[in-house]
């Protein structure tokens, strides 16, 4: 008997949960979601299943929003993600077809990159909470 993970009704949105800009970010994205066609994943709650699918195995998540698609085979991130988005919510429908407009990809992606990076900084958070945990290196300091 095999097991496969059950397709989802709605697209997955994975944000970084310990930070306070993507707690904001996806709020706002909650109240743009007026059909109720997105869930939204805290990438740091290792008891979710859908972290656990194949093709999240490499992604970054704490360092760009991420978007799976509802029938889980697609994972979008940082601008792509946006792009995805907005076609999926009704206020931002106007907007859609300029983020293809050759050229805005990749300034977009780039845009959102400085963003992302600089997150931490433009909704400080408290405590040491929003910190991103660094991988360690091997290197030993003499």
């Amino acid at each position: 008997m095999t097991t496969t993970m059950p397709t989802q009704a709605r697209a997955a949105v994975f944000f970084d949960g310990d930070c306070a800009f993507c707690r904001r970010s996806i709020a706002l994205l909650q109240r743009l979601d007026w059909c109720r066609r997105l869930v939204y994943v805290n990438s740091r709650d290792p008891s979710n299943p859908l972290l656990a699918a194949p093709v999240m195995a490499q992604a970054p998540l704490l360092e760009e929003m991420h978007v799976l698609t509802p029938d889980g085979t697609r994972l979008y991130h940082g601008f792509g993600a946006l792009r995805w988005l907005a076609w999926r919510l009704p206020p931002l429908w106007l907007i859609a077809p300029f983020l293809y407009i050759p050229g805005i990809p990749a300034l977009g992606q780039r845009l959102y990159l400085w963003v992302a990076r600089r997150r931490f900084r433009i909704v400080p958070c408290h405590g040491g909470v929003c910190t991103i945990q660094r991988k360690e290196t091997s290197r030993t300091r003499p």
